[in-house]
């Protein structure tokens, strides 16, 4: 991977799919890879739901020296975390669509400026 925020979308994951709770798990995966990425420097089509989710996961007001993930993921159910959880994998899910189709592309463009053999030149005599 050459993207770094596809790096950062796939470390995440594997921090979700690791041991501990999802709470715990969401919280070490958002803070440790995802907190930092700007908006704006994602796809278009990524911008509004990571948008979304970074308000979901910083919308506690932290107390006693915890930062907003982690008062906003303490106050969370286990099913709101898994449900940011999710999001997580689906966003890196699409990044990763969007990275094979630019690698697809990338791959035929490549063909298309290389030199043809000649026995595969349809002859028209």
């Amino acid at each position: 991977m050459s993207d770094p925020h596809l790096d950062r979308f796939d470390a995440a994951v594997r921090t979700l799919a690791g041991d501990g709770n999802v709470k715990d798990r969401l919280q070490r995966a958002f803070e440790e890879n995802l907190s930092e990425i700007p908006d704006e420097e994602l796809p278009t089509s990524l911008k509004e739901r990571f948008t979304a989710l970074k308000s979901r996961m910083t919308r506690v007001e932290p107390h006693n020296g915890e930062g907003a993930i982690c008062a906003s993921v303490r106050k969370m159910s286990a099913k709101e975390a898994s449900s940011c959880a999710i999001s997580v994998v689906s966003l890196y899910g699409e990044m990763l669509r969007g990275n094979e189709a630019g690698t697809v592309l990338a791959a035929i463009d490549e063909v298309d400026a290389a030199v043809v053999p000649p026995f595969l030149v349809k002859s028209v005599s």
